[in-house]
């Protein structure tokens, strides 16, 4: 039984506490809803903000919603080293121990303490598709990617819901080393 999931590429993003987001946009702002992701209820919001680093900055950031308990920025390794900080390859939501930066709204700015993450490779599996396919949460899987540059992405991290819909996230570096776009799919070998 072949073992498909469609791969989605996640760009730099940010996900803000209720708090941040009334930092960087005014007092009782609210997240707008620029289109759904493939994880239910989740969504790219309209809104963004500049995310700068101690050699450089990046405009125009997207925020995904909803709000969420911490505040986190997903960037790649090539993303983090043109902004100068240091970010670990992390689960997301997994965020002690990482380096902070600076955010800017048109609002003010915060701060972040900690929360910048490379954000490691992953497949979302709802509970049905991991059952059918024998796979459990937090199990490492190892992913074929094809195509003219394909190649094979180990350590991909199974989290596994039944709030999940089938979907498995790489980064932009990820990516292109691939030549994979967002629709491609992958096959899960190991």
């Amino acid at each position: 039984m072949s073992k498909t999931v469609p791969v989605g590429v996640s760009a730099r993003h940010i996900h803000l506490t209720q708090e941040h987001v009334e930092a960087l946009f005014g007092p009782g702002y609210q997240l707008t809803e620029f289109k759904p992701l493939s994880q239910p209820g989740q969504f790219a919001a309209n809104e963004t903000v500049a995310v700068i680093g101690s050699k450089g900055k990046f405009d125009k950031v997207r925020i995904l919603g909803p709000v969420r308990p911490a505040s986190q920025v997903e960037i790649s390794r090539t993303d983090a080293f043109a902004i100068g900080v240091k970010a670990p390859v992390r689960e997301s939501g997994s965020i002690e121990g990482t380096p902070g930066l600076t955010l800017k709204g048109p609002a003010g700015e915060v701060e972040l303490e900690k929360g910048v993450i490379v954000a490691a490779r992953h497949i979302h599996f709802h509970t049905s598709d991991a059952e059918k396919w024998g796979i459990a949460d937090k199990q490492l899987l190892k992913v074929r990617l094809g195509g003219e540059r394909g190649l094979v992405l180990e350590n991909v991290i199974a989290r596994v819901s039944e709030n999940f819909a089938l979907d498995m996230h790489i980064d932009t570096d990820e990516a292109n080393a691939a030549g994979a776009s967002n629709g491609d799919t992958a096959e899960i070998i190991d």
